[in-house]
């Protein structure tokens, strides 16, 4: 055990005594105390989504839902859609809590909530669109996307239909059951639009689809839907490439653009070959983005859904197989993100299974800052960097109040420094990343040849990374654990399954407690 001073040690243990009463109070108060919510932009006129907390201490819990008082389905999961309802009509949602071996099931919260009235259906095909892979149907979708009044529906209907640049409004519901193509002409993707990319304000090419228009201090698209079981496939490498030839690497369009939107939801759809990043959302509020199936091989700056000074954002049910990080958590980039400091804040990721990628990263650009982010129950591949909290010393801002709990991972990285996308001015001060929590992880596949867990804060004294807990960590034989410019960082229970400890190697720490 590295040596420790008695002031400090104090404190950090009177920290990890609140945090375990405040823990205790809320498995005490949890039924009737669920925060049984409808997910932002998924009530339709048939259909919703709801989610709720986990209840802590429960094990493998079983949720039972009820519809007007009649049972409807169980699941393990924290997330549940109700379909085949009746328009404009009221119902209410009970949710019980049956904990694992103990017992009855208890009630855990209701919600009530009307569906919305039935709307008008705008079939592409009735405004020119073709399904041929040699016509391109911009104007045709457009059209129509124009046309749709609040509350109604834009169908691209099964088949292929090859487009430019759309964008989307208020109100409305792209349903998508066959396949969007996107053009590869860059041609097809102007005006240039404001936008940001890699924590920078700039104008780039326009995105497949767009919503809004970017503003800092209002949302200009609310109440969307992208949904329809059918895949978007973007222009991939080839349109990238073109662009980057055209107007920088930066001038890139993504696949699905949101600028400064408030309750969206994104749905039910494969999403693929975008020419950089897939789902970004920018100055954005309240939303969705569930049961999509993400895949990016191949592409340069391939992420795969990219929350950027945000708050509200749910993502679960999810696939990724990306070329790049599967989920980024940005805020903006040194100075310009600094000084325009507008956050990230309450991320919820559930549920979701990480094939590959580079990561499930919060960062690198995080200078606005990032907080109050939860990964639960999901389940990581061999990414590049496993469960990771990046930055550099120029960033400026903070990642604070991260918690990952229930997941199957190979790796937990926390870096402070990186060898890309470090070029400008510093901001005027250096990061904090302080108060995170991961508790419940199988990290037994992880890498033999890399430390299954590796954490480094920031060389300034007073930015060290601090307040961290790690408990019940299941590890591989030999594992390793790096913990440099750290303080104040517990470790209980972190072993391999034969019981035996990992090797600890510790610099320039303190108060570090296994």
């Amino acid at each position: 055990m590295a040596k420790n001073t008695t002031s400090k040690t104090l404190k950090f243990l009177l920290w990890v005594s609140f945090l375990a009463a405040f823990a205790a109070r809320g498995a005490a108060a949890l039924p009737g105390n669920a925060h049984l919510l409808v997910a932002p932009g998924t009530l339709t006129e048939n259909s919703v989504t709801v989610l709720w907390d986990k209840q802590p201490g429960a094990g493998k819990a079983v949720y039972e839902l009820a519809l007007n008082g009649k049972a409807v389905a169980t699941t393990s999961k924290t997330n549940y859609t109700f379909s085949q309802l009746a328009p404009a009509t009221a119902y209410a949602i009970q949710l019980r809590v049956k904990p694992e071996n103990a017992g009855a099931a208890r009630d855990f919260g209701t919600l009530k909530f009307k569906t919305a009235a039935k709307g008008k259906v705008y079939n592409v095909l009735d405004y020119g669109a073709k399904n041929d892979t040699a016509v391109v149907n911009t104007k045709a979708i457009q059209a129509a996307i124009n046309a749709c009044a609040a509350g109604g529906t834009v169908l691209i209907p099964k088949g292929t239909f090859v487009s430019g640049a759309l964008f989307l409004k208020s109100n409305m519901t792209l349903r998508i059951e066959g396949m969007l193509k996107g053009s590869r002409a860059p041609d097809d993707y102007l005006p240039m639009i404001l936008n940001r990319f890699e924590g920078w304000e700039l104008t780039t090419y326009a995105s497949l689809l767009n919503a809004g228009t970017l503003n800092r201090n209002g949302y200009t698209v609310s109440n969307l839907r992208i949904t329809g079981g059918g895949t978007i496939s973007g222009g991939g490498r080839r349109l990238g490439d073109a662009m980057t030839k055209a107007h920088g690497l930066r001038s890139r369009g993504r696949l699905i653009c949101l600028l400064s939107c408030e309750d969206v939801s994104i749905s039910h759809l494969t999403v693929t070959e975008p020419p950089c990043w897939t789902i970004h959302y920018i100055y954005s509020h309240n939303i969705s983005c569930h049961d999509l199936a993400i895949v990016t091989k191949g592409i340069h700056n391939g992420d795969g859904i990219d929350p950027d000074s945000s708050t509200d954002s749910y993502i679960f049910n999810c696939t990724f197989d990306t070329g790049d990080d599967c989920i980024a958590i940005k805020s903006g980039k040194n100075p310009e993100g600094f000084a325009i400091g507008k956050p990230t804040r309450n991320v919820r990721i559930t549920d979701c299974d990480f094939l590959r990628g580079h990561g499930i990263s919060i960062g690198s650009e995080m200078s606005g800052g990032v907080s109050d982010v939860l990964v639960q129950d999901c389940k990581a591949g061999a990414l590049l960097h496993g469960m990771q909290i990046k930055g550099t010393k120029d960033r400026g801002g903070y990642v604070r109040n991260v918690t990952v709990t229930d997941c199957q991972l190979r790796q937990i990285t926390i870096f402070s420094a990186v060898n890309y996308n470090n070029d400008g001015a510093p901001a005027p001060e250096v990061p904090t990343f302080e108060q995170f929590v991961f508790r419940n992880i199988d990290l037994s596949e992880a890498a033999a040849t890399e430390p299954a867990i590796n954490i480094n804060g920031f060389k300034d004294p007073a930015h060290r990374l601090r307040n961290v807990t790690f408990s019940h960590i299941l590890l591989p034989e030999n594992a390793k654990v790096v913990i440099n410019d750290a303080e104040q960082v517990k470790f209980t229970d972190v072993k391999a399954g034969s019981g035996a400890k990992p090797a600890y190697s510790v610099a320039n720490s303190a108060d570090i407690l296994y």
